[in-house]
């Protein structure tokens, strides 16, 4: 259950601290959830709560802040706001609690504000900070302001630049519990894709899911994100769109339940420029992204069922190794594959799992490649069931 953050300060600022981002990913092999290890606690002393004065949005500064931020896209528009809250609160589901990333000014807060639920914002720019706060004081207090970037939390590369934040600091400090993976949903992150390297947050989200950690250490966190219609195509593609099916579009349909909730133009959203300030795209720029994709908001939910004995938040690394193999020959026989995927006899295991020797890779649905990765490893008549290449993990198909 939740617990109450009434009483926390107006707003916390997160500083950079050293260590952060360091984690380990399990290798291979059978594992049941008794072998999950105890997650690494250590507490991060520099994570100060700070009062800021209230400002009102209309008395924002034009100065450039210190640090250099990319632009970046913004719900401006309160009919578009509307339309996202409907989204959000039409499936009830017990979870009032919501983390938004980078709100900006404040118009999708305010709706969802307005409805009554709790609202965590985190703000990368502190030029927003002030109008955040006094917007949250005018609506009853019930929305917490954090300067940091979400994007950054829990970095998975040990290079990151710094300043980076840890979830488990955070959430301490507003008090959030971790709900058990088999309950309901402790809370729903919305947000705007960045402009930039955008395919490495989706890998990285994946990440996160299978192996329960940053936000999901709390529970089947629902994201709703807005992406690029592109990859949100890919994601939601089936062995029918053979052009986009891939193993990213596997992996995702494997770990949530995925809803195409709205597609929405480009040109509905505001940008920060370089000056700072919220303005409309120029004319040229508006001609060039009538040409462009839309942007989707996409409902990811992670399934009550994503973990058996067989696939554990300890051997999920194997299961992408498995796909990114598959998927490098798309076109070719599973049965092929396999033989270089595992010593286990792979004809026995296409007859278990019901496919015929001759089913491509690309003609498998995803819950075909979990069936196949569980069979696999509940293989008891061999003691090595993987052939196993480092050099895997880092290929991104």
């Amino acid at each position: 259950m939740w617990v109450s953050v009434a009483g926390l300060p107006l707003r916390l600022t997160l500083s950079a601290f050293s260590g952060a981002g360091r984690f380990c990913i399990l290798s291979s092999g059978a594992a049941s959830w008794k072998d999950v290890p105890a997650r690494n606690r250590r507490g991060l002393s520099d994570f100060q709560p700070q009062l800021v004065p209230s400002q009102d949005f209309r008395e924002l500064p034009s100065r450039v802040s210190k640090c250099r931020l990319p632009s970046r896209r913004y719900i401006t528009n309160p009919t578009l706001a509307e339309t996202v809250v409907q989204f959000l609160l039409g499936k009830r589901d017990g979870c009032n609690l919501f983390l938004e990333c980078n709100p900006g000014p404040g118009i999708l807060t305010e709706a969802l504000l307005k409805r009554g639920v709790r609202v965590i914002a985190l703000e990368s720019d502190k030029t927003f900070i002030p109008h955040l706060e006094s917007l949250g004081k005018k609506l009853g207090g019930k929305l917490d302001v954090v300067h940091c970037d979400f994007f950054k939390l829990d970095p998975r590369s040990y290079l990151v630049v710094r300043p980076v934040v840890d979830s488990k600091v955070l959430f301490r400090h507003l008090e959030i519990k971790t709900l058990p993976w088999s309950k309901g949903i402790p809370l729903k992150v919305v947000g705007i894709f960045p402009n930039k390297n955008e395919k490495k947050v989706i890998w990285k989200f994946l990440h996160d899911v299978y192996s329960c950690t940053s936000l999901h250490r709390y529970g089947r966190v629902q994201l709703n994100f807005f992406i690029n219609e592109t990859d949100c195509q890919k994601i939601m593609a089936s062995p029918q769109n053979r052009r986009k099916y891939q193993a990213l579009s596997v992996l995702w349909q494997v770990a949530c339940e995925i809803e195409l909730l709205h597609k929405e133009p480009l040109s509905s959203f505001d940008v920060y420029t370089r000056s700072k300030q919220l303005a409309k795209l120029e004319y040229k720029e508006l001609l060039e992204q009538q040409i462009q994709q839309n942007l989707c908001l996409v409902r990811m939910t992670p399934r009550r069922d994503l973990f058996t004995r067989n696939l554990t938040p300890i051997n999920y690394d194997v299961f992408f190794h498995m796909l990114k193999q598959c998927f490098m020959k798309r076109n070719a026989k599973l049965i092929n594959q396999l033989h270089s995927l595992s010593p286990v006899d792979a004809l026995e295991i296409l007859k278990k799992i019901k496919q015929k020797e001759r089913t491509k890779v690309i003609e498998m649905y995803p819950l075909e490649f979990k069936q196949l990765f569980e069979t696999i490893e509940c293989s008891k008549d061999y003691t090595c069931k993987w052939l196993y290449d480092d050099f895997m993990e880092d290929v991104v198909v």
